[in-house]
């Protein structure tokens, strides 16, 4: 190869990277903004906090509601890096899609653990403090298998059934409700059409299931 030639190949990989850059860097700045918005519509917080995450790969909100049962309401989106066309095609393998991660502070006092892990999902497994303790039973929504691990089987009953609820279920990777620290969790692949909707079930699951029993009592 002359070095005419490698020239021009360098010169033309050069520009596609550049034109990726700038697409990709706008695709995903819309995606942050169009879920900011989303999210705030429904939740509706009195108080919000940002942590930009570096690049354009996402952020950390934390919103303080201080209404209903709803204490606090945070959640952290990551985003495939669609502006790097080096690394985008490893991330596809790495991380497979965009991120939300949920965390929602109720006031109600969560009392028993619960978890539902679609099966296959983690790389390592997540560590669970109390899963010596815990029953495990495998089930199936919506054509995805689920890892159960609970206290009381009721408990997953109501979860699989707010699962069931959401508009596309097997974007759920994984629910939980930790006593020890009063946490509902929720890991998903978001879909901009229809976070709205998702999120708004979350929140009423939080106002009115995690408001009384079985969770709270």
């Amino acid at each position: 190869m002359d070095n005419q030639v490698l020239f021009t190949i360098i010169f033309v990989l050069a520009g596609i990277s550049v034109i990726q850059y700038y697409r990709g860097r706008k695709l995903n700045l819309l995606l942050m903004e169009h879920y900011i918005r989303a999210v705030k519509e429904i939740v509706k917080p009195e108080d919000e906090n940002y942590t930009w995450l570096g690049g354009y790969i996402g952020f950390r909100a934390e919103y303080k509601v201080n209404r209903d049962n709803i204490r606090k309401f945070e959640y952290t989106l990551t985003l495939l890096p669609r502006h790097s066309i080096l690394y985008f095609p490893i991330s596809l393998l790495t991380s497979r899609h965009d991120k939300l991660y949920f965390v929602i502070r109720p006031f109600a006092e969560i009392r028993r653990e619960a978890h539902l892990i679609q099966k296959g999902y983690y790389r390592l497994k997540p560590d669970i403090e109390n899963e010596p303790l815990l029953q495990k039973e495998t089930i199936e929504i919506a054509g995805k298998e689920y890892e159960a691990l609970f206290e009381k089987k009721r408990d997953i009953e109501n979860l699989r059934e707010l699962v069931e609820n959401l508009s596309k279920p097997h974007n759920v990777k994984h629910l939980s409700l930790t006593p020890k620290t009063n946490v509902f969790y929720v890991l998903m692949k978001p879909e901009p059409d229809t976070i709205g909707e998702d999120v708004e079930k979350l929140v009423r699951f939080t106002n009115e299931k995690l408001r009384e029993s079985p969770f709270s009592s």
